[in-house]
Formats: C-alpha cells, sequence, structure tokens
C-alpha cells in the first residue's frame, strides 16, 4: 500500500497522533515543530471551517483534523508539487471527507473571493523579508522561508477575504517581525487579541511568537504563558512533549 502512494525520493512520516501519516519529500523543506506549535494553538470550535494557508505538505490541516473538532478543512499552497503530495497523503489517510488540497496564489484577490468563508484561517508564512539573508539555491526551500511568492501583508490581506464577521486568525511568525505583524493585522482589521512567545531555552531570547486575532474584534490584548522548546540539557521540556500527546 505504502509504494501505491509514495514516490522514490519521498518519505512517509508517522505522526504519531492517530495512526496518521504525511508525505514529504526527501530533500525538500520538511515541517518542524513551528507547525506543530501553530496547529496546537487553535481554540477550535465544533464544526468550525478552516483553511490553512501557505499549507506546504499539509501538516496543519492533518494535525487539525486529529486534535479538534473542526468538520472542514482546506490548505491552500502555491507549489503544486507540495499540494500533490499533501492531496496523496489525504488519500493514504482516507481523509477526502474532511481535508482537501488546492493548488493556487493566495495572491490573486478575486479567486480568494470566490471561496467559502470560514470561520478560522491559519498560516505559517515564510518568515523572512523579501531581499534579506541568503536565498537558498534549492527554489522550494527558498519560497518556504523568504517572502518570495506572498508577503506578510499579502497573507493577512487573503485572511481577511476569508474570514466570517468574528473570525479567527492563528499565525506563527518570528518576534522581530512583530511590529509589522500587529500594524498589518490592524490596518486589515484584524485586532490581535492574544500572543504567545516560544523560546528555545530559559536562557535564550523568543525566535518565534504565537498571535491570535479576530476579525473586526475590539482592542484587547492578552498575553500568554511562555513556551520552551528545550531544557538546559537539550531535551524537550514537559510543555514541548505535552503538545506532542507524549506525557
Amino acid at each position: 500500500m505504502k509504494n501505491k502512494f509514495i514516490n522514490i525520493d519521498e518519505t512517509l512520516d508517522d505522526l504519531q497522533l492517530n495512526n496518521i501519516f504525511i508525505i514529504q519529500k526527501k530533500d525538500a523543506f520538511r515541517f518542524g515543530v513551528d507547525a506543530v506549535l501553530l496547529a496546537n494553538f487553535v481554540k477550535d470550535k465544533r464544526n468550525a471551517k478552516v483553511i490553512d494557508l501557505c499549507t506546504g505538505t499539509g501538516i496543519i490541516p492533518f494535525i487539525l483534523s486529529q486534535k479538534t473538532k473542526v468538520s472542514d478543512i482546506t490548505g491552500i499552497e502555491i507549489q503544486e508539487e507540495m499540494v500533490d503530495m499533501a492531496s496523496r497523503s489525504v488519500l493514504f489517510n482516507r481523509l477526502e471527507g474532511k481535508i482537501r488540497f488546492i493548488n493556487h496564489d493566495l495572491r490573486d484577490i478575486k479567486f480568494v473571493k470566490g471561496l467559502e468563508k470560514v470561520d478560522i484561517v491559519t498560516v505559517n508564512p515564510p518568515y523572512k523579508l523579501k531581499g534579506s539573508g541568503i536565498i537558498n539555491s534549492n527554489d522550494k526551500n527558498a519560497i518556504a522561508r523568504h517572502e518570495i511568492c506572498c508577503t506578510l501583508e499579502d497573507v493577512v490581506k487573503a485572511s481577511k477575504v476569508l474570514l466570517t464577521h468574528n473570525g479567527k486568525f492563528y499565525m506563527i511568525h518570528r518576534p522581530d517581525r512583530l511590529v509589522d505583524i500587529m500594524c498589518i493585522m490592524r490596518k486589515y482589521k484584524i485586532e490581535p487579541k492574544f500572543i504567545t512567545m516560544i523560546y528555545p531555552n530559559v536562557k535564550k531570547a523568543p525566535n518565534m511568537v504565537l498571535v491570535e486575532g479576530q476579525n473586526n474584534g475590539g482592542k484587547f490584548l492578552r498575553w500568554g504563558e511562555p513556551i520552551y522548546i528545550h531544557s538546559l540539557d537539550g531535551s524537550y521540556t514537559d510543555q514541548i512533549e505535552k503538545i506532542y500527546g507524549r506525557n
């Protein structure tokens, strides 16, 4: 059965979550702890509809399908190869009635406006500002990490179009972009409501930030308990073990 779904340059990886597996390239961008943190950050409600932007191979939709009570999840991704892998993962896991993937550019607002509005938008976008840093020679990795195919503003603009009146927006990004994140969210009337900082360990500065916003929400911001990825001995903290469902 495995050989029917995966190609020679791919792996079939166990998410250790209700026997769900995901197909990924051996030598291209692979999901990390940031995607798992984002999926865990979502406050779902029964029968909610979700769109995951910049979905890649679909890690966030697959986790949400198992850890929440949402009814319908759509992933949107510009890279056709990623969507092909994600769609085969749907078939492998027999989740055709719950998850689907669309190969399209989220900057195409006419297309975005044609989609049904949803209760929740999630996004783990490219973190690195366009024109900054060294661009990876592997285009697939560069697109995943740098604002080549979409910017932070593109992501928020598309989310605004997609969300119902009080719909929720969930994103993971870098703390150095926090001012940009707040300003752009306010520009599109997605009010920042809850922020959680992610630290590599207790002795290092935060390197990721989780942001929850509400479409047309009131101006009130809360801060969540910090999340620490590693203990000083290099092992995962109890917080992370709990998120991964291992304690």
